[in-house]
């Protein structure tokens, strides 16, 4: 069976270069890296040299890359971190949006939990977020602002310079998750005006286990973990020297073809969309058209139009040998409606029935039409179309 993976949003494939890099460190090359010896410092080396690479890559300095195990633990660690510190200077208030990664979302909901006050700021129809409600709900007790560069489940992406220029002046620290944004635009520190950052590397073809957490200098932030002194004595526990190496690689990969890699990925996406447009008049489009990353398509089946199961889409879809996501939570075998797509106005059917395409270095234009007929094919077995 034909096998189709439009699912680049989830994860990507290891890149073959950033397992090469790897491989050495994971065999022969063994050192603990805070050790003084040749093999402590053959790795020290190694991961140093990561670090310089990230950097250069995110228009930063070494000393302000952090290694941590994901964007997950990146996010928590940004929000949680920075906030135990600006508590100290009698700051409670943290400005966020109501479609953010689970990860910062259920990280705020703990710090709600635990005393502080947090602002959901709405989107518009597009997912975007509009930098004069950041504005607007900004208190002399704010502290920290958490707005994602790019939307996992859209694409949309948000005007973080806008809305870091808001946070600079009114001394307000400002972070924002790129985990999706990385390597597809460009992602430079000091041109968005961020105070941290993060990013993950298995979605961009690095290995699962590592991402960066860029920390401005300066900024004071709790450790998350406790115990040695590794990542400057903000970060305890060995260095995963292996992942780093593997990170730092697949960065400099896709960074450097992502000008050509871009205008092959747009190209596809625009001809998906021409394809959907023509072959189902019954679907709506999520996310901002114009600012949206280029590998991303997310549609909804407008339940006005046409009843469809939207587990039995992806399920079908799946059996047909397509990998694609809903974008939305699966609890206990079944879907619930994206939180990003409710925020956006979209009905729960609507919502429930909804697929997101997400486009990769392996997707060609045969992919796309064999997965347009597809679908087309399980659209009209298991959809009613109304009226």
């Amino acid at each position: 069976m034909r096998r189709i993976y439009l699912d680049n949003t989830a994860t990507t494939p290891l890149a073959p270069e950033a397992f090469d890099a790897m491989k050495p460190f994971l065999t022969e090359k063994f050192g603990n890296p805070s050790s003084i010896h040749s093999f402590g410092r053959e790795t020290r080396s190694a991961i140093d040299e990561s670090r310089e690479q990230i950097a250069g890559l995110m228009g930063t300095k070494p000393g302000e890359i952090y290694f941590v195990s994901c964007g997950t633990e990146a996010n928590n660690f940004a929000l949680k971190g920075y906030s135990s510190k600006m508590r100290e200077r009698g700051k409670d208030h943290i400005i966020t949006s109501k479609t953010e990664h689970h990860s910062i979302l259920e990280t705020c909901e703990h710090l709600e939990n635990n005393g502080f006050q947090i602002s959901y700021l709405n989107v518009d129809e597009f997912g975007m977020i509009d930098p004069d409600d950041v504005r607007r709900s900004i208190n002399s007790r704010t502290g920290l602002i958490s707005i994602m560069h790019a939307n996992n489940e859209t694409g949309t992406i948000n005007r973080i310079k806008a809305v870091s220029g808001i946070a600079r002046d009114s001394g307000v620290i400002f972070h924002t998750d790129a985990v999706q944004s990385f390597g597809k635009i460009p992602v430079d520190v000091d041109e968005l005006g961020v105070d941290m950052l993060s990013i993950s590397a298995h979605k961009f073809y690095g290995p699962k286990g590592i991402g960066v957490l860029y920390i401005s200098s300066g900024i004071e932030i709790e450790r998350l973990l406790h115990g040695g002194g590794q990542e400057r004595g903000k970060r305890a526990g060995t260095e995963n020297i292996a992942y780093a190496v593997g990170l730092a690689k697949a960065a400099e990969l896709i960074c450097g073809e992502r000008a050509s890699e871009n205008k092959r990925i747009s190209d596809l996406k625009n001809q998906m969309i021409k394809i959907l447009k023509e072959q189902f008049p019954f679907i709506l489009f999520n996310g901002n058209p114009a600012e949206s990353l280029p590998n991303v398509v997310n549609i909804s089946f407008d339940s006005r139009k046409i009843n469809i199961d939207g587990e039995a889409l992806l399920m079908n879809l799946d059996l047909a040998g397509i990998a694609v996501s809903s974008g939305s939570a699966c609890t206990s075998g079944s879907i619930k409606p994206s939180h990003v797509l409710i925020a956006m106005g979209r009905d729960i059917d609507t919502a429930k029935a909804s697929i997101r395409f997400s486009l990769g270095r392996s997707t060609t234009m045969d992919d796309i039409e064999y997965t347009m007929d597809v679908l087309q094919n399980i659209v009209k077995r298991i959809g009613v179309i109304k009226g």
